[in-house]
């Protein structure tokens, strides 16, 4: 029988790193770039949204107009995102300003907010904006009828550290009662349902629950 050779057998690829192990840069890179394909898939960007009185649209205007008021407050500017009227290109537009500032020397720097105190600028953003970006791709996905696709290992850490501190992130307003989900719900279902989202929520068109 012939020997076999390198050549004829299957290329190895490189495993994929863990969205958790991955620097602050390259975890916002990959995050927002999943954002970006949800957003790039919406077909309507009126429909509602699993937020109380939002559209497809709002979600995006959220996470731009929050983050660029965020970075501002701790004097470091980015230009302002296009008008939302494309919201995709918005998209794209703002995402580029928050990775070139954690991909230059700038993101090692003291950033010092009067509400969350001083840290790196990369952890500011990791910690605040880019797990944001995450829990909201699951409202721009379920708005547009699409599976949100989000790593399970990540969304358990999420919600591993914000349990926690359950009563000060309801106290702070910006998330709902938590919603009840089974006991055996996988980490996704358990962390939308944690920040007040009900994970059978299903907009018009949207998949069967």
């Amino acid at each position: 029988m012939p020997t076999s050779t390198a050549s004829s057998r299957p290329a190895r690829s490189d495993p994929v790193p863990a969205l958790i192990d991955l620097s602050a840069a390259d975890r916002h890179r990959v995050i927002a770039a999943g954002f970006g394909t949800v957003a790039d898939a919406v077909d309507d960007w009126d429909r509602p949204a699993p937020v109380d009185g939002w559209a497809a649209r709002d979600v995006v205007a959220h996470l731009v107009g929050w983050m660029t008021g965020f970075l501002a407050a701790g004097g470091v500017e980015v230009p302002a995102a296009p008008a939302l009227d494309d919201p995709p290109a918005a998209w794209r537009a703002h995402t580029e300003h928050i990775q070139a500032l954690l991909d230059e020397p700038i993101a090692q720097s003291v950033f010092s907010h009067p509400m969350v105190g001083d840290l790196r600028l990369a952890d500011a953003i990791d910690r605040f904006y880019t797990s944001d970006v995450f829990m909201h791709t699951w409202d721009l996905a379920t708005a547009a009828g699409r599976p949100a696709d989000l790593d399970m290992a990540f969304a358990a850490h999420l919600l591993d550290g914000m349990r926690p501190i359950d009563e000060v992130l309801r106290s702070s307003g910006q998330y709902g009662p938590a919603v009840p989900v089974a006991d055996d719900a996988d980490p996704v279902t358990a962390l939308v349902g944690f920040i007040g989202r009900d994970p059978s929520w299903r907009g018009p068109g949207g998949p069967a629950a």
